[in-house]
């Protein structure tokens, strides 16, 4: 084990646990998508998975810490990365101070829906959490082009979840529970969708003031993600313990 500061060490806990939550929840992509989380200080440096790891293998010392550049911080064999992630995700963490975590994923509802052309619609209670609240960025081709991340960056603007339009989800949060509550519900909402728009019938939208009124019901909980992230979190200790080795 190296010698690694309780607060980085807190924290890559909390994103090693979110990665195999991801898979628990059948969110997963094999080896691809990515999940991020930003260390304390100035340098913009933060931590991303291996690149070739089940999301079900990842472990808090196995995250490979990244610099703004896209250059692993310890020069490992296993510090590979997936350039993508890096394209994505140091966007987001320089640009956005509140931005602590960033996840991605490839779902099969989130992919859907970003195929869609109205988005994400208030379909019901899950959904209209993120009223009026979802940003939308056209597909461009794998993210292998870093000046994608100014247009990026430009189209999630202050929002903490986006559609990346023929591709997948986002979501940001202000810590690694925060993103994941908003990626497991974002999901969720999306799964709705799928599923309603797929019965035949014709789909009844609430009022647009019942919707804001929600989403602004939504915002108004405090420390959001925080209680269902421990009770998670206890599900690993309980079942996966070594996510945090």
């Amino acid at each position: 084990m190296r010698n690694i500061d309780p607060q980085e060490w807190e924290i890559r806990c909390d994103l090693a646990a979110a990665y195999r939550l991801i898979a628990h929840f059948g969110m997963d992509d094999l080896i691809f998508t990515h999940l991020s989380a930003r260390l304390p200080g100035k340098e913009h440096r933060f931590l991303l998975n291996p690149y070739g790891l089940m999301f079900d293998e990842i472990t808090a010392s196995s995250l490979v810490v990244v610099d703004p550049e896209g250059h692993a911080v310890e020069k490992e064999e296993e510090s590979r990365i997936n350039n993508a992630g890096f394209t994505i995700h140091s966007a987001v963490h320089m640009s956005r101070d509140d931005a602590q975590c960033v996840m991605h994923t490839h779902t099969t509802a989130g992919m859907a829906v970003a195929a869609q052309e109205e988005g994400l619609l208030p379909l019901n209670q899950m959904s209209m959490e993120f009223y009026g609240r979802v940003s939308y960025h056209d597909y461009e081709g794998v993210a292998l082009d870093l000046d994608e991340r100014d247009r990026l960056v430009r189209d999630l603007a202050d929002n903490d979840v986006m559609i990346l339009k023929h591709h997948g989800l986002l979501t940001t949060g202000r810590t690694v529970a925060e993103a994941f509550y908003n990626m497991y519900y974002v999901e969720q909402a999306c799964r709705i969708q799928i599923a309603a728009t797929q019965g035949g019938q014709k789909i009844a939208l609430p009022p647009p003031r019942v919707a804001e009124h929600t989403a602004r019901q939504f915002e108004n909980f405090d420390g959001k993600g925080e209680r269902p992230w421990k009770a998670l979190r206890r599900m690993l200790d309980r079942d996966s313990p070594a996510y945090a080795s």
